[in-house]
């Protein structure tokens, strides 16, 4: 993968994130960034006041710092910026935060030397990750507190872990280890950070973004899962097709919906379930979580693709302080840094994809009560001897409850820092991390949809499913039987995750229907 600051994508950092994927600058890239480097050295020579350069940082800007004291400047600045707390981050998103920093480094406009970029580079290719705590940033003047920790690494006094392959799905955990004793094993040596360095490696989004571009990878896939958990649920329920005709969604054109009530018909065209009772169809119209489900699912899928949009102009952003413009001679000091673009998305992400969940525990509901749906009470012949399908709606209902909470926006907060220099703060980082969350409740529930829905389809035999919806439904049959006696349905659902996770299901389906 090369890296020119201008032309990252999400489909770029899928693949980053799912095989081991080696990193490079383009050319052009490095000529950019020596350009921008020998600005930085014409500044310190010419004892020039910059702010972060040859100055102290926020508050200290006034404080003009001598030409013999500008390297232990930044490393001060990383030391004393290291004050992280909480679990580490999960060695994935810290190795996209590593990617996205040399992204943005690329561009020219920092002033790091090419041979710090070029340790950060070596340690992506050879999956040494920096141990990074969750907690401590305010999402404005960038990430400061965990790119500091991915720094204190650089320069050898902060820990890594040391992978033989990273992905989303890796399940090794290294014994985290001293950096300086890694280097030595890979050849490389920690980096003794020049004037500017330490400032341009911290003053960015990074943290926030990585989230927000792996949630907004898998918000896509989850948004096709929800059309087909919400296609098996419509059939177990022998529900009607009339709310998916085009001639209502024409009327109403958000491509969200117009797109849902298409992949609607798609799922569940050829249906022997449904034809079942078409002559017969005495529903006049079938509850919300049914009949709206191009409206509800749909409007979701416009939130997500204004989200992603966000954060393909913020993966290719330059987002430190000060910048440094070669062509002009100058600097400009700027709040690209300030995490409010990627704040607002990730908490319009939050609500969402916590619609996504809401919507699917109502036909859970709806699946498992046997008063609405005309199946088995719980979707078990022997109820009472059997519990069924009751607790799983518990757990569903549990997790929307939490994504309830979790959808609060972080970034309607702000808390001054910096003795009131830095008075409004994003919370962007607290914005990614909950929605991270949710994504992963989201993803639970939907798991549980399918599977419930899968067994109430049991009931309906020998009649089948439509196209894609018995595609699922034949997928989901070969991890997990039906339901006869209970059983431990954790391991059902972990099953059933899994498959949504990792895509495999999604796959299945659009082999035989392609979605939208």
């Amino acid at each position: 993968m090369k890296l020119d600051g201008k032309s990252l994508t999400l489909d770029g950092i899928e693949k980053f994130i799912s095989s081991n994927v080696k990193v490079e600058l383009t050319a052009e890239s490095k000529k950019r960034v020596k350009k921008a480097r020998a600005m930085v050295d014409k500044w310190v020579a010419t004892d020039e006041i910059v702010y972060g350069i040859t100055t102290g940082f926020g508050e200290f800007a006034n404080v003009k710092i001598s030409q013999e004291n500008l390297e232990q400047l930044q490393e001060n600045l990383i030391i004393s910026h290291s004050v992280g707390v909480g679990d580490p981050l999960p060695p994935f998103i810290v190795k996209v935060m590593m990617l996205l920093r040399v992204n943005a480094l690329a561009r020219g406009h920092s002033g790091i030397r090419l041979s710090t970029l070029q340790l950060l580079i070596d340690m992506i290719n050879n999956n040494i990750i920096p141990v990074v705590p969750s907690q401590g940033s305010v999402g404005s003047s960038g990430d400061l507190a965990p790119l500091s920790h991915l720094v204190l690494a650089m320069i050898g006094k902060g820990k890594v872990q040391v992978f033989k392959e990273l992905n989303y799905l890796t399940k090794e955990n290294p014994k985290p280890i001293f950096a300086k004793t890694i280097f030595k094993k890979f050849g490389l040596e920690a980096v003794r950070l020049s004037a500017k360095e330490g400032l341009a490696l911290i003053n960015g989004t990074q943290m926030m973004t990585a989230f927000a571009a792996f949630i907004s990878i898998q918000a896509k896939k989850l948004l096709k899962y929800s059309d087909i958990a919400a296609a098996l649920s419509h059939e177990a329920l022998r529900g009607t097709d009339k709310a998916y005709d085009k001639r209502i969604h024409m009327l109403r054109p958000f491509e969200g919906q117009t797109t849902t009530a298409k992949n609607m018909l798609k799922l569940i065209s050829g249906s022997e379930i449904r034809t079942s009772h078409l002559t017969n169809d005495n529903k006049v119209q079938d509850s919300y979580s049914i009949r709206c489900i191009p409206q509800i699912h749909g409007a979701s899928k416009d939130a997500v693709n204004y989200v992603c949009s966000r954060v393909e102009i913020e993966l290719n952003s330059v987002n430190d302080n000060p910048l440094i413009f070669p062509e002009d001679g100058d600097h400009l000091e700027g709040g690209n840094f300030h995490g409010q673009p990627m704040a607002l998305a990730m908490d319009f992400m939050s609500i969402a994809l916590s619609e996504l969940a809401n919507v699917a525990e109502r036909r859970v509901e709806r699946l498992t009560n046997g008063s609405l749906s005309d199946l088995p009470r719980f979707l078990t012949s022997e109820g009472g001897l059997n519990s069924g399908f009751m607790i799983a709606q518990y757990t569903a209902a549990s997790l929307v409850s939490e994504n309830k909470v979790l959808s609060h926006p972080a970034s309607v907060d702000s808390i001054p820092t910096s003795a009131n220099q830095e008075d409004h703060n994003s919370m962007g980082s607290i914005s990614a991390r909950k929605c991270f969350q949710i994504l992963k409740n989201v993803q639970k529930v939907i798991s549980i949809e399918l599977l419930t829905a899968a067994q109430g389809i049991e009931f309906l035999k020998p009649l089948k499913c439509g196209k894609g919806t018995n595609a699922a439904f034949k997928e989901i049959r070969k991890h997990v039987s039906p339901l006869g006696k209970d059983r431990i349905m954790h391991i059902d659902i972990d099953k059933i995750s899994e498959l949504v996770e990792t895509g495999t299901l999604l796959e299945k389906v659009e082999m035989v229907v392609r979605l939208s």
